[in-house]
């Protein structure tokens, strides 16, 4: 069983099942299922579909990894007050909603004044959601390409917005 063709092959099935489970991007749990995959590799039976074993693998350690944080957040939070605190209400008031907006608007210009080739990253990564290998082919440029466009734009736009953070 070669990893790099697993990876390859079912890499976008692996971040699509763990951010529809978890709803956020998580390279540490992809990791780990690699990780797994790999250290079982030896049970795996060709019996089934290995896509399947795959699917199988990325969400139970993507519902463990809720359980774990659900249990961390129900252990730091046991008073009272501190549920309490944790409960946010759903409508924003004025002020809140005018100062979002102008973080927003900020936030904008600072991405517009980036160099064309992070801002297009960016926007992809961030804003539209697509997973490094789907911003690969559209760029057509290696991931590593994307990987390093997507960190200097992180770092140029913090460095704008060290005032708002």
């Amino acid at each position: 069983m070669d990893l790099k063709e697993i990876i390859s092959t079912h890499g976008a099935t692996v971040r699509n099942i763990i951010k529809r489970i978890t709803n956020e991007h998580n390279e540490d749990l992809e990791q780990e299922v690699y990780c797994k995959i790999w250290k079982n590799s030896n049970k795996y039976q060709e019996k089934g579909f290995l896509n399947a074993w795959i699917r199988t693998i990325s969400a139970n350690l993507s519902k463990d990894y809720l359980k774990s944080s659900q249990k961390k957040l129900s252990d730091n939070s046991t008073a009272d007050e501190d549920v309490l605190s944790l409960i946010r209400s759903k409508k924003d008031t004025p002020e809140e909603l005018l100062l979002k907006r102008e973080r927003q608007k900020i936030i904008s210009e600072a991405i517009n004044t980036l160099k064309p080739k992070f801002k297009e990253v960016i926007m992809l990564y961030e804003i539209e959601n697509k997973s490094y290998e789907e911003i690969s082919e559209k760029l057509k440029c290696p991931i590593g390409t994307v990987k390093s466009r997507i960190y200097n734009a992180k770092k140029d736009l913090a460095e704008m917005l060290k005032d708002l953070l």
